[in-house]
């Protein structure tokens, strides 16, 4: 027994030592790999995002609450958020309090630095005589009993995952079971291996009292042995799995962080930012249930988890199939507790792939559409003689065009306000760039948004009005309009009310409202519509609203989905409108309403129609 004090060394530190060895190297090359694939300019962001102090400090935070604390799992479900903490943020615990211990006790480490915090209560001996001692006993006990919880919780959610709020989780593959079960025997082991020293190395509630029940069966310490032997090979397993398993997101996600913040987006499909998302993914399975896929029958491995395996994997004939059959309604990305955007992913994917797209947009003529939409300018009307007043330019969109009701009411109501617009595409325009964007054409969506940017800029206009959220979303995120407010109609018809320029009167019809995709998860707009219709009846709320809404399943986003499958994704839809029994379904995007109408048993209809019927001019 004292020879283990005198020599600080024991060959069972070997398979932790040779396993962390290994994980720390691999990180170290992967971590440099992605850097280097980043394109020049996204690494000197990087860098110098981490010389920031703003930003810097955001990392810190971030890390902290999301990695160890798991903020966004405690958001949706508590149990769940409690399980990933309790182990993550535990186990970070036990690691600084452990450092803390050897800081205290020892001096003179050298190579014993590797393994001393891990296996301390095997090497030194120590005193919970003074308050230190005891203090650190207590908490190494306290946080070791909280990772044990956590882990106990995780046992129950791969056999139960109902009460956790999950109706279905990931499939592991092989090596994943491999990382769970070592993971699973870490915790345990130290506890039995500790608790066979505490008499002799110290302890505290839990090490000492299983200690007391072992020395009535153990009288010779030499049979503790066996269980720092197996604790140790559980730390080197897990390590050495580690980067082929789900668990490559613990180390992975400390380097997305950063990278987020400091503005960094997708550019390559398989490298760089887009592999840190793949490898960040922990398989946690919220995907699964959120995706509106999830009501067709075998398509859960469609889902992001499995798109994230299956890039992992290399299997490109996968990769092609779940990437063309998506939606790309963003339900994923807005309910990921690490924020892996499956939408981008999926584009990215198509991005590398050639699909029958062949038609150059470069020597489209812009001026006609210039002269015509220029009357803010040229025409000696009111906006000359008023240099101040508001000059809308409306952007229909394509499916406006194919719902002409919806245009209608929006020039309707424009009208009453005394608004000065012109229409952009009233005989036809060029399309917005969206369907070359999600099919991953990247130069023809490119000479699109440069026509449209020419025509708007030329236009006089100082608002871009759209009522299509798909054409709504690309404007605010792809197009530069220096001088140029974008503006959904759901927040202009709002900034009517409030301003008084519309009058509105109140009735009472019961109106639910659906969140399209665009609008909600992809630019953030819910309160507004909820305020136009507010004022127009009474609101009630869908079954899952806002970031959790569900897609209508007529998205275009999907190159593959038949119509069949999407009708059953509609009507799923559509149950979750109807659970408050309201009288007619409003929505802000016209191929949400387009869809719902085949399907629903009441009216539906845009929210510009609604606040057309009861509006009239106001008193500004």
């Amino acid at each position: 027994m004292r020879e283990r004090f005198l020599t600080g060394y024991n060959d069972f530190v070997l398979p932790f030592v040779c396993g962390m060895l290994f994980v720390l190297g691999y990180c170290l090359v992967g971590l440099v790999r992605i850097i280097m694939q980043l394109p020049a300019e996204d690494r000197k962001k990087f860098f110098i995002s981490l010389i920031t102090p703003k930003t810097l400090l955001k990392n810190i935070k971030d890390i902290f609450l999301k990695c160890l604390i798991h903020v966004d799992i405690w958001k949706r479900n508590k149990l769940l958020g409690y399980m990933h903490s309790s182990i993550a943020f535990g186990w970070f615990m036990l690691i600084v309090v452990g450092h803390i211990e050897v800081f205290l006790y020892t001096s003179d480490l050298g190579a014993k630095a590797l393994y001393y915090p891990i296996f301390f209560r095997y090497f030194v001996a120590e005193t919970e005589s003074t308050m230190k001692g005891a203090l650190i006993f207590f908490l190494m006990d306290f946080f070791l009993l909280v990772v044990l919880s956590g882990i106990a919780l995780a046992i129950i959610k791969r056999v139960r995952s109902r009460l956790f709020g999950m109706r279905r989780t990931t499939n592991p593959s092989f090596l994943d079971l491999i990382g769970q079960y070592s993971l699973w025997s870490i915790f345990p082991l130290r506890l039995l291996a500790e608790s066979f020293t505490a008499d002799i190395s110290g302890g505290s509630f839990l090490t000492k009292s299983l200690n007391y029940v072992f020395t009535e069966f153990l009288s010779n310490h030499a049979n503790m042995l066996p269980a720092w032997w197996a604790y140790s090979c559980a730390l080197g397993i897990f390590f050495v799995v580690l980067p082929f398993t789900r668990y490559m997101h613990i180390p992975t996600e400390i380097l997305l962080i950063p990278f987020r913040n400091a503005g960094i987006k997708i550019v390559n499909a398989r490298k760089g930012f887009a592999k840190a998302q793949v490898y960040s993914c922990p398989s946690c399975g919220l995907c699964i249930d959120a995706c509106p896929m999830g009501v067709l029958k075998g398509n859960i491995k469609d889902t992001t988890v499995y798109l994230n395996r299956q890039i992992r994997r290399n299997n490109e004939a996968r990769i092609e199939e779940i990437s063309d059959k998506c939606l790309l309604c963003g339900k994923c990305t807005a309910i990921c507790p690490v924020g892996v955007e499956g939408d981008k992913l999926r584009i990215a994917q198509r991005s590398v792939r050639k699909y029958n797209f062949g038609s150059d947009y470069s020597n489209i003529s812009a001026s006609e559409e210039i002269l015509r939409c220029n009357k803010f300018v040229n025409n000696n009307n009111t906006s000359v003689s008023n240099p101040d007043k508001e000059r809308v330019l409306y952007f229909a969109g394509c499916m406006t065009a194919l719902t002409p009701v919806i245009r209608k009411a929006t020039e309707s109501i424009l009208s009453k306000a005394g608004t000065d617009y012109e229409i952009m595409d009233r005989d036809g325009g060029i399309c917005c760039g969206r369907p070359m964007l999600m099919a991953g054409r990247f130069d023809q969506a490119r000479q699109l948004i440069e026509k449209n940017t020419e025509i708007i800029m030329g236009s006089g206009a100082d608002t871009l009005l759209l009522s299509c959220p798909i054409c709504y979303k690309i404007f605010r995120e792809h197009y530069a309009l220096p001088g140029i407010r974008v503006i959904h109609h759901t927040e202009y018809f709002d900034e009517l009310i409030r301003t008084g320029r519309l009058d509105v009167r109140k009735g009472g019809t019961r109106y639910v409202f659906h969140d399209p995709c665009e609008l909600g998860r992809g630019c953030g707009v819910y309160d507004e519509p909820r305020n136009v219709i507010s004022s127009a009846g009474e609101l009630v709320e869908a079954a899952k609203n806002r970031k959790e809404s569900i897609c209508c399943g007529g998205s275009l986003g999907s190159l593959t989905l038949s119509f069949d499958k999407r009708k059953a994704m509609t009507e799923n839809a559509l149950a979750n409108l109807t659970a408050d029994s309201p009288d007619e379904i409003v929505t802000a995007c016209p191929l949400c309403m387009t869809t719902f109408s085949r399907y629903a048993d009441r009216p539906v209809t845009d929210i510009a129609q609604v606040l057309d019927k009861c509006s009239g001019p106001g008193r500004n």
